[in-house]
């Protein structure tokens, strides 16, 4: 029998491609499930298990946690990247490195075929699509869900037919959760003018006291958490997750354009990966000069958009990231953020790079470094252009 490697999360969509695959195509099946954070022990067994009660040929689960934050996430936090000033790319950056992952499984297992279950409706299939095109080239992608557009009820009544018991009850809310946030998206976010309703949220707001957290930065990444020091940022950013989501921070819904051309909301909660950048900013804005900061928002943003749209293996962007990751060898300190219900604020920061030195100056206070005479013939260079342009477009030669 040909093989396909199907990209597997035991939900009603994957576990409808299982059965159309081995039963209608004739093709051994062979599921594989990537983790980038947002499964417990229990959900990657219980995963497992619900693969082989579908009649899969094999199953594998593939751990790409600190692959994805090495790879991608650090250059997130580096270039303080926030789609439309909002989303984190929480979904964006977990989809590219799934398929990255069931790419090179396809190879190990000697595939002819690789599936997923996306929709015709969503960036997934896009992301999905392009990665394999580029890194499996000679390997047929399948898609059942696009290509037969079935109906949720269509797909239920099939596995039915096939003897395939289950709770196929629509949740009112579909959650994405992994290492760099959770998605959700109900029928609010369908709309232009409705917000998420407290309940759609995973976590919900059980931490009412204020409490001041201590952030530790070394070259841009996230080393320490108040006392505790942490080799692997990824622990780190476990933890700061675990503090700071109880106060029900992060939350947001972000209004984008999709790859495929539409305008789409999605709803989200990410309190660690918003607060690490707004913290890792803060710190930048002490410690990197005023062009620094310009061109690294430049290339962050388009870095970002490339992400979004599944672009991550095109060269620019080992570009990109080896300029973010040259600009933050200074970026090393300690931020003080303040966490509320509903908000979070940085109180201030510590660095001995800190550029903000009184050796210099004190803003609107004392200059140390210059003198007032300097300033006055500054200020009039400064102004020469301008001054000439003024003349000779007004008419005026004197």
């Amino acid at each position: 029998m040909a093989k396909v490697v199907l990209a597997f999360s035991g939900g009603l969509d994957t576990s409808y491609c299982v059965k159309y695959l081995s039963d209608e195509k004739g093709l051994s099946v062979h599921s594989v499930l990537v983790d980038t954070g947002g499964f417990s022990e229990a959900e990657r067994s219980a995963i497992e298990q619900r693969a082989h009660a579908l009649g899969v040929a094999s199953h594998r689960t593939v751990d790409v946690v600190n692959q994805y934050y090495q790879q991608c996430l650090k250059y997130l936090v580096f270039g303080n990247v926030l789609k439309n000033n909002t989303y984190p790319l929480s979904v964006s950056a977990e989809r590219v490195f799934q398929a990255l992952a069931v790419a090179a499984y396809t190879k190990e297992v000697g595939a002819e075929f690789v599936a997923h279950g996306s929709t015709g409706a969503g960036n997934d299939q896009v992301r999905f699509d392009l990665l394999f095109n580029i890194l499996i080239p000679g390997v047929e992608i399948l898609t059942p869900i696009r290509d037969n557009r079935l109906p949720r009820q269509a797909e239920i009544d099939y596995l039915k037919a096939k003897g395939v018991t289950g709770d196929w009850t629509k949740a009112a809310y579909s959650i994405n959760q992994g290492l760099w946030g959770t998605s959700v998206g109900g029928k609010e976010t369908l709309t232009s003018d409705q917000y998420l309703p407290e309940s759609a949220f995973p976590t919900p707001l059980t931490q009412h006291t204020p409490e001041t957290v201590h952030l530790r930065f070394e070259q841009g990444e996230l080393k320490g958490i108040d006392d505790q020091h942490f080799d692997n940022p990824v622990a780190a950013i476990r933890l700061l997750s675990q503090l700071a989501a109880p106060f029900a921070i992060g939350r947001d819904i972000h209004v984008g354009d999709t790859i495929i051309g539409i305008k789409g909301r999605v709803g989200f909660e990410a309190a660690a990966p918003l607060v690490i950048i707004k913290a890792h900013h803060a710190l930048e804005k002490h410690v990197l000069t005023k062009w620094q900061l310009y061109w690294k928002e430049q290339l962050a943003n388009w870095y970002g958009n490339l992400l979004h749209e599944g672009q991550f293996l095109d060269p620019v962007m080992r570009n990109i990231e080896a300029f973010l990751t040259d600009t933050q060898p200074s970026v090393t300190g300690t931020v003080h953020v303040q966490l509320e219900p509903y908000r979070f604020y940085v109180r201030g920061i510590e660095s001995k790079f800190d550029l903000m030195s009184a050796r210099f100056g004190s803003y609107g206070e004392m200059n140390n470094a210059w003198t007032g005479e300097d300033v006055r013939g500054f200020a009039k260079i400064l102004s020469n252009q301008t001054v000439i342009h003024r003349q000779v477009n007004e008419g005026d030669e004197k």
